[in-house]
């Protein structure tokens, strides 16, 4: 027996009997909130969370007696004494219920067509194939086989926040997350956690580039195939989207598809696997313990994806073609994760996070994701590659001596980059300083690449390789403002670059460009072996083509989406009140003069770099532009010989390209973007505002030195990352301009008291509050805002931060933000989640009026709702009405 039977008796019973039951329910003490609205399979849940499995059985029992339906509680008896005897004793602590992915069924299950055949017959066939073509994987890109593998977090719930940050500062963040979840092993994927009854159907993998996403997966399956884990599973699909791209446009069916992508079920015809299909489909069955079989398709990298699905609402829409009919793979797979076809089928995707909202969360029941390596990881993996220990204490010593260097290699395949480096230079070359800054780093690695290709081939010159890797940073750049990460034929010859030309490359720089070959008609894929490594490339072609004077290039990035090239444009970017500043004036004259010159000088073209990075919403020029800083420096040009060209650097440019970042102020953006500023800084290898921060903090009298807006985005980048979490963030008490106080807002996400009153906040600056309040953890309790022009949309914006299981905030303060009832609605929702921690809640001096505050007063009467003190300037009349305070 088991909660489906207790389902089935509530089944049976009428509206308003399920009514009066769910009404004794909340007389035993579950909330009401809980169970308004929950249907017959949440309410089963809902007791079977409070009561356990035998305990729901009784307490139905008492209920049933009490509407009374006392033959429902006959049939419920009959059923729970059973031949096997009483459910409780069979899921009490001493007898807990076996792991049903520790065996295979033990009944067989046979497919008919095309002769019949146990399921176990075409299992085992998979998994022959399938540990061929896995048994491989390793980890790293090497020879030497590491066995290094990061580890699964489960994450709280299935909402995700999706970082507008580029994927670098989300790796600064992921070092400082304290692993309060419980590391969950690949075996494990799919076992619910111990507070969540509701089968696991889909699962959710999110983790940035690089992390080990695929690997996870590709060790998911090796164990699976070899017969170690999740035995229960009679076949497996392991899909990926680079495979499944070339297929747009073109029909097939399900089983058309498995036969095209994976090669290795060919052996299963299609009748066998149409006959399952139609079994699954029309059983209407959507539990996977329950099915007959059971089945698993892996879609790996969502991110990667060129599809037009349609997985962003959770509308009813019917199946409209037969499992066995062809149809577009767009459809396919988007009725796959919607659940309507295969419903009992388990779905795992894995992506990286800023393509994770593609997805709507009523289609996956959990989310993980892969967070990379910890500390101690990471030199145990330098100790693997360096095998004497004289050679990894200096290598480990170094990361650890360079803050950018330690925190990449939370990425397990920037170790790997930075071991091949290292170990260049300590035995190949007399150096007298290891590579710190990120620029310096990846132009050693490239410059590896070169002389590994030249050994191999026995090359003395360097041209010909030179023009292959402008070639190949050519198509990076084109790629990464499309935000591209797998090429095709079509993408190839879009950057001038032949197919079999292309097959070359892959062969001679094999450690950065990857070919891959499909099914369709072998179609090609490319890739470079990581986002960073296309990021720096493309870096690499746009200093090319600035050495090279090719002025269409240039003009084309400059203008095309960066709004200050002309005039106008200017105008209609920077607002009235920013008209006589300094900075606008050097702008206008910048790039009026640009226009009449068509070639800015260096530090000018580095400006405008810039600016079209902070412009961009994803922050996916980001980490490029620091590399194109830190490419301009003449002893990264050294290093690469003739491959950049001639550049303008000398110290003097070098120093106005550094005065004029550290001059630049924007009020269009979220002070976090604005830190790239600082990072840049430290690329050319500035390190002036780090060393006046440093002294600042050391400092007793803070508020005598008056900051700099560039010195505020190093102190917030500095406090934010700081081990030390800081009591109060005081805005006002800050020496510094307007526009300095905003760009320290991102220190919130280390502090316990925000105190951002009256300090010119809108809705971008709400951004990085937000995410203060859903990062884990969370250590924001106190927050105010008071005296800023929020107004409503900033609100709803914030109401989503208080919203999240991470959030702990206890006191929020909104005085004078020019609120409308609107707001009411947000907060009302917020106060009611989590459950709330919010005690105080000030709404003083907002445009409220009498409904937006009955309907907030409405929400204190919820049970999930802990207010202790709400103010507002109606708010005691009209609570006293209603009998709330």
């Amino acid at each position: 027996m088991g909660p489906e039977d207790i389902l089935d008796i509530l089944e049976d019973l009428g509206e308003d009997e399920f009514k009066k039951f769910k009404w004794f329910l909340e007389q035993e003490g579950i909330r009401r909130s809980q169970l308004e609205g929950a249907r017959r399979p949440d309410t089963v849940s809902l007791m079977v969370q409070r009561y356990g499995l035998g305990g729901a059985v009784e307490e139905t029992k008492k209920v049933l007696e009490k509407i009374p339906r006392k033959d429902l509680v006959q049939s419920l008896s009959d059923i729970s004494s059973g031949p096997e005897g009483p459910l409780w004793s069979q899921t009490s602590e001493a007898h807990p219920p076996q792991d049903p992915s520790a065996a295979p069924h033990t009944e067989v299950v046979e497919v008919p067509v095309p002769e019949p055949q146990p399921i176990r017959y075409y299992q085992e066939m998979l998994r022959s194939n399938l540990k061929d073509r896995f048994m491989c994987a390793t980890q790293g890109w090497t020879q030497n086989k590491d066995k290094i593998y990061t580890e699964l977090y489960i994450t709280a719930g299935a909402a995700i926040h999706i970082s507008k940050q580029h994927e670098v500062r989300q790796v600064e963040m992921a070092g400082k997350k304290t692993d309060t979840e419980k590391p969950v092993k690949p075996s494990d994927m799919f076992k619910p956690p111990p507070e969540q009854y509701r089968p696991i159907k889909t699962v959710l993998t999110n983790g940035i580039a690089g992390i080990g996403k695929t690997f996870l997966v590709h060790k998911f399956v090796l164990d699976w195939a070899e017969g170690r884990t999740n035995q229960d599973m009679d076949l497996l699909f392991p899909l990926t989207f680079r495979h499944l791209n070339p297929l747009m446009g073109d029909q097939f069916s399900l089983a058309e598809l498995l036969h095209e992508c994976i090669k290795e079920t060919v052996g299963i015809k299609e009748e066998a696997l149409n006959f399952i299909f139609q079994k699954l489909q029309s059983s209407g069955n959507t539990n996977y313990d329950k099915s007959e079989f059971k089945l698993l398709f892996i879609l790996d990298g969502l991110d990667e994806s060129r599809l037009q699905l349609d997985c962003s609402t959770n509308k009813t829409q019917r199946l409209k073609f037969k499992v066995t009919e062809s149809t577009s793979v767009d459809e396919l797979l988007t009725n796959l994760i919607r659940g309507k076809l295969l419903p009992s089928a388990r779905l795992w995707i894995t992506t990286r996070p800023a393509a994770a909202n593609q997805v709507h969360p009523d289609f996956v029941d959990i989310v993980t994701e892969v967070r990379g390596f910890t500390d101690q990881q990471k030199e145990e993996y330098f100790r693997k590659r360096f095998t004497d220990e004289e050679g990894s204490n200096k290598v480990i010593s170094h990361i650890k001596s360079s803050r950018s260097l330690h925190i990449m290699c939370h990425i397990p395949v920037f170790c790997w980059i930075t071991a091949t480096v290292l170990e260049d230079l300590l035995e190949t070359r007399e150096v007298e300083e290891l590579p710190k800054t990120l620029t310096e780093l990846y132009t050693e690695f490239l410059w590896f690449q070169i002389k590994q290709r030249e050994e191999k081939y026995c090359l003395k010159g360097s041209e010909k390789c030179f023009q292959n890797i402008r070639s190949l940073a050519k198509l990076a750049f084109q790629q990464l403002e499309e935000g591209n990460l797998v090429f095709y034929e079509k993408d190839l010859k879009e950057s001038g670059i032949d197919v079999s030309e292309a097959s070359v490359y892959s062969g001679v720089f094999t450690e950065i460009f990857k070919e891959e070959r499909g099914r369709k008609n072998e179609a090609m894929m490319f890739s470079f072996v990581h986002l960073s490594v296309q990021e720096f490339l493309a870096a690499v072609y746009m200093v090319h083509c600035y050495t090279n004077w090719k002025t269409q290039v240039l003009e084309e990035f400059l203008e095309g989406k960066y709004n200050l090239m002309r005039e106008k444009k200017a105008e209609q970017t920077f607002s009235e009140k920013k008209e006589n500043s300094e900075f606008l004036k050097k702008i206008k004259s910048l790039f009026v003069s640009t226009l009449d010159q068509h070639y800015p000088s260096l530090d000018d073209f580095l400006l405008g770099a810039m600016a079209k990075s902070l412009d961009s919403k994803s922050g996916h020029l980001d980490l490029f532009v620091r590399f194109l800083h830190g490419l301009c420096l003449e002893s990264n040009q050294r290093v690469l010989g003739g491959l950049l060209g001639q550049t303008e650097t000398s110290p003097e440019t070098i120093q106005r390209a550094i005065n004029k970042l550290k001059e630049m102020n924007r009020d269009d953006i979220s002070p976090d973007r604005s830190i790239n500023i600082f990072h840049c800084l430290m690329e050319l290898n500035d390190h002036s505002v780090h060393q006046e921060i440093q002294e600042f903090l050391k400092s007793v009298n803070r508020s005598e030195k008056r900051l700099s807006e560039i010195q505020c985005s190093a102190l917030a980048y500095m406090l934010q990352m700081s081990e030390e979490v800081l009591d109060e963030l005081d805005l006002k008490k800050y020496n510094t301009s307007d526009q300095g106080r905003l760009r320290l807002i991102p220190a919130v996400r280390n502090c316990r008291k925000a105190k951002l009153s009256d300090c010119g906040l809108s809705e971008t600056h709400c951004e990085d509050v937000v995410s203060a309040l859903k990062s884990n953890p969370s250590h924001l309790r106190h927050l105010d805002l008071s005296w800023n022009d929020l107004q409503d949309p900033a609100v709803q914006q914030l109401c989503g931060g208080l919203q999240s299981p991470h959030c702990r905030l206890e006191t929020l303060r909104l005085r004078s933000c020019r609120l409308s009832e609107t707001s009411c609605g947000y907060l009302v929702s917020a106060l009611k989640s989590n459950p709330s921690h919010l005690r105080h809640l000030d709404l003083s001096w907002n445009n409220l009026q009498d409904p937006g505050v009955q309907q907030l007063c409405g929400g204190l009467q919820s049970p999930d709702c802990r207010l202790e003190t709400l103010r507002s300037d109606p708010m005691f009349r009209l609570c006293a009405e209603m009998n709330v305070m």
